[in-house]
């Protein structure tokens, strides 16, 4: 007799194994996440946490599904023709190896093909990893055992998977909206091409300018409109790696009696990096003097979210921003690193003594606010003495904020957004202890640079805020109040583009940036 499963009944076993692989892989990787926000000290009710697992069962399963299908349809075919003619009597814990062997190589080759650096949160660390890779190990027991089980009740498992499938493909996701432009209001002129992912651009009193392109060079835009052939030598050297390179250049308050200029900027290695400042003398065509005045700690591994963003407050103090590093976004919200985090610095890299956490032995004394992801827009209002923010939600959740000394800004513990899965960051819109943004995105915008226009040429725009969009490939104005902000409409997506900067310049026009290998200077003038 031939004891051999027939096609129907494999088929029928590896849906069902499949789908019980993506429902416990999905579970699991709530569980981490909820419990990674519990080791902050997150009050999560056992409702809210209920809820979560629900709503990324059929958000984030079905991708997850998708994900784990294609590694589990290899290392199954594998495994059972492996097991066809050698060690039949094993083919529970071989297909269940190869099941665990074929997740991990697929979270590999996702994570080395994806932005982010790792793509599914709950595999940031080898525990996690593990968890993951043992509900691949329960689904390939399952395959196996389901395979060559001839019992009705094999019939009825696959009938209630089809059922979960079923379920999970009901799952939807939010549609942006798009306001309109009037683009009869101003032109465009390209002032200088062919620069290299541009991320900066300021002003010298002599009305030249100074622009960063991210592989580490700084450039020189004469009077006139002219990019000086050669960068600025003397640039501090760069750790240039997908999101990481130069970032920020600002001239000091006192430009015109130092010729100081102050550098954001990624150091070190793809193994071991940081965001760093620099400043240095501006003589000709060279920095002079170049020293380092500040480098995030710890050091982190990838080349993703370095924030970079700087601004002078009116007392001569100069705030940083500083990106969560991606894989390392519970750093936010602990004090005694720089992950995450805004800082401020005296002139001279040294921390000024009424920093909010300056007296706090378990605090690092430079932080100024924390709770951030990815702050990449920094203002200081010097009329109302504000300091205004924006960073990046993951899927959705990107923030306008208002800045003030000390305050928690909910990063991970409360976010408008979901993981780039679909999954679940936090149970939380808001939690007690962290400030509600102004404003919030989602879908996300990407934001970029961001002046408060105070220029005489656009008089509709007076007060508003200016806010770069990588994604929207628009500039989005915005008008900040005491309580809120609002979106008024979106600008210059005609240039169609990645804005990467935006600046209010000395003679009223708006100045951008776009983001690309051939990136350009823009200035906008009324028609």
């Amino acid at each position: 007799m031939n004891n051999r499963p027939s096609w129907s009944r494999v088929v029928l076993a590896f849906a069902t194994a499949l789908v019980i692989g993506a429902v416990l892989g999905s579970v699991v990787q709530t569980q981490i996440n909820l419990l990674a926000l519990r080791g902050l000290g997150v009050e999560i009710g056992a409702g809210a946490w209920l809820s979560t697992t629900l709503e990324d069962l059929l958000k984030f399963g079905p991708v997850y599904l998708v994900m784990f299908g294609c590694g589990f349809l290899v290392s199954q075919l594998v495994a059972m023709g492996v097991t066809r003619y050698l060690l039949q009597a094993w083919r529970q814990p071989v297909c269940s190896l190869a099941a665990a062997v074929g997740l991990w190589a697929t979270f590999r080759l996702v994570d080395a093909l994806a932005p982010p650096p790792t793509l599914i949160a709950a595999t940031r660390d080898p525990g996690g990893m593990l968890a993951m890779l043992v509900t691949a190990a329960v689904a390939g027991w399952f395959f196996a055992s389901l395979a060559g089980n001839r019992s009705p009740q094999s019939r009825s498992v696959g009938g209630s998977a089809v059922a979960v499938m079923a379920l999970a493909a009901l799952a939807t996701f939010p549609v942006g909206e798009v306001r309109a432009q009037d683009s009869d209001a101003y032109q465009f002129q390209t002032v200088v091409a062919g620069l290299e992912h541009p991320w900066s651009l300021a002003f010298l009193p002599d009305r030249r300018m100074l622009v960063t392109e991210r592989p580490g060079r700084l450039r020189i835009v004469s009077q006139n409109g002219d990019l000086v052939p050669e960068p600025v030598a003397g640039v501090p050297e760069v750790f240039n790696h997908a999101q990481a390179g130069l970032f920020e250049v600002l001239p000091a308050p006192d430009f015109v009696d130092s010729q100081l200029i102050y550098l954001s900027y990624a150091c070190g290695t793809l193994e071991a990096n940081h965001t760093c400042l620099a400043r240095g003398r501006l003589e000709g065509g060279a920095l002079a003097d170049v020293e380092e005045l500040f480098r995030a700690m710890p050091a982190k591994a990838g080349a993703a979210h370095f924030g970079g963003r700087m601004a002078w407050l009116a007392d001569g103090t100069l705030l940083l921003t500083l990106g969560d590093g991606f894989d390392y976004r519970e750093e936010a919200q602990r004090l005694s690193s720089h992950i995450g985090t805004i800082v401020r610095l005296n002139g001279d890299g040294s921390v000024p003594a009424d920093n909010p956490f300056v007296n706090d032995p378990d605090a690092l004394p430079e932080i100024y606010s924390y709770g951030h992801r990815n702050v990449q827009g920094l203002i200081h209002d010097r009329e109302n003495g504000r300091v205004i923010s924006h960073e990046h939600g993951p899927r959705g959740g990107d923030e306008i904020n208002l800045i003030e000394a000390g305050n928690n800004y909910g990063w991970p513990v409360a976010t408008y957004g979901l993981d780039y899965t679909w999954a679940r960051v936090t149970p939380f819109t808001g939690y007690p202890g962290t400030e509600q943004p102004l404003l919030h995105w989602t879908p996300s915008i990407a934001p970029s640079g961001m002046t408060l226009y105070d220029g005489a040429l656009f008089p509709q725009w007076q007060g508003s805020l200016l806010v770069g969009g990588l994604v929207t490939g628009a500039v989005h104005r915005v008008e900040p109040g005491a309580d809120g902000a609002v979106e008024k409409e979106r600008l210059f997506t005609e240039v169609e583009a990645r804005i990467r900067d935006v600046r209010t310049g000395p003679d009223g026009a708006v100045y951008l940036l776009t983001d690309s290998a051939e990136g350009r200077l823009l200035r906008v003038t009324p028609r």
